[in-house]
């Protein structure tokens, strides 16, 4: 289970589609009370975050269109203040050394991974930004 901490646009289309299904797990899990990975650390740093969770989809799902997906699967939205969660799984540069690695050999995400430390940084600002911003309801 992963919810990526960086823009989505690094992400490729198998772990774009992964994280828009993970995300539905954690919010079916956490909103409906749910046993299934209730414990598992992906869920339990959202736990008390589901406004960001839902946002984070809308970021997902932003993505999944520019690329050309349909999307039928929204999640209730959120009119109440949108809290991050301060807990990282992996922290954002270990995200990105991470998909380095996953994406060695497969198809990239639709923005370039960062190749040194001054795209990292510019990389980590876009996520930060994408956070920043306010939804539409």
């Amino acid at each position: 289970m992963r919810v990526w901490d960086i823009h989505p646009g690094f992400l490729n289309r198998q772990s774009l589609l992964g994280e828009h299904r993970e995300i539905h797990a954690i919010h079916t899990v956490l909103s409906q009370h749910k046993k299934g990975y209730s414990r598992h650390p992906e869920t339990l740093r959202w736990q008390d975050h589901l406004p960001a969770l839902w946002f984070r989809h809308e970021q997902v799902v932003a993505e999944m269109r520019l690329r050309g997906f349909n999307h039928f699967s929204p999640l209730p939205a959120t009119r109440t203040e949108i809290i991050w969660p301060s807990v990282f799984i992996d922290a954002p540069e270990r995200q990105f050394s991470l998909l380095a690695g996953k994406y060695a050999h497969k198809e990239q995400g639709r923005i370039p991974l960062p190749a040194n430390a001054e795209e990292l940084l510019r990389a980590q600002a876009l996520s930060l930004a994408s956070r920043e911003a306010r939804p539409s309801y």
